[in-house]
């Protein structure tokens, strides 16, 4: 009887719970294996360059350096894995910002078992995954803005991310190290995102923060 081939299998997350469920998921009857888990995106830059895994499961908002910013520095150095994001959120301009810089797919945090492995299944065989809690029409559709939007809805990804650490308590050569950036163009969106909210200094925009529900700070 022929040996089943092991495909190697590197997950990414700060919760040790969803790199212990990756793990077990792999383990039922599947050709999977998870060789090696970590919490943050420099060990997971780390695991990726050393190990050289087939698949690399990542969470978006990794300590230390954003899971996109993994994928940057994985796709220029030529490391052969097959990259997924994942994240709690499923809006058009995350999933986009995922393809756009190099992932081979991409996961919901609340996907189930089934689709993890589809997902698997799917980049080793040269193919594109999106999780089907994701509307393809509104991913590829662009959305235009009106009149109503709401001032934050109107923010980019990177304006996002620079917001949600800034209101963590981030300073900028912090927030730079952690999106791969220049502290100038964390600057740079910082001053967009401020432009944007219509609000002008860091209190201003954690007590935005805080009354939308925005953030863990109280």
């Amino acid at each position: 009887m022929k040996e089943k081939r092991i495909t190697r299998v590197v997950v990414a997350d700060e919760w040790e719970l969803l790199c212990e469920g990756i793990a077990a998921i792999c383990e039922r009857d599947s050709p999977f294996r998870v060789v090696a888990h970590c919490s943050d995106g420099l060990s997971a830059l780390r695991m990726l360059e050393s190990l050289r895994p087939d698949i690399a499961l990542l969470q978006l908002n990794l300590p230390k350096l954003f899971g996109l910013a993994v994928i940057d520095k994985a796709v220029r150095a030529s490391v052969p894995s097959r990259l997924i994001l994942m994240s709690e959120k499923t809006d058009r301009k995350t999933v986009i910002a995922a393809l756009r810089h190099g992932a081979n797919g991409f996961l919901a945090k609340s996907d189930c078992a089934a689709r993890v492995l589809d997902a698997f299944h799917s980049v080793l065989r040269g193919g594109v995954y999106v999780s089907p809690q994701v509307t393809l029409g509104e991913i590829f559709i662009p959305r235009k803005c009106s009149s109503t939007t709401a001032p934050f809805e109107t923010l980019s990804l990177r304006e996002h991310q620079v917001f949600s650490l800034l209101v963590e308590g981030m300073r900028a050569k912090e927030i730079a190290a952690r999106l791969d950036v220049s502290p100038k163009t964390v600057d740079t969106f910082r001053r967009s995102l401020m432009r944007k909210l219509d609000i002008y200094d860091l209190a201003g925009l954690v007590k935005f923060a805080v009354r939308k529900n925005l953030t863990s700070v109280s």
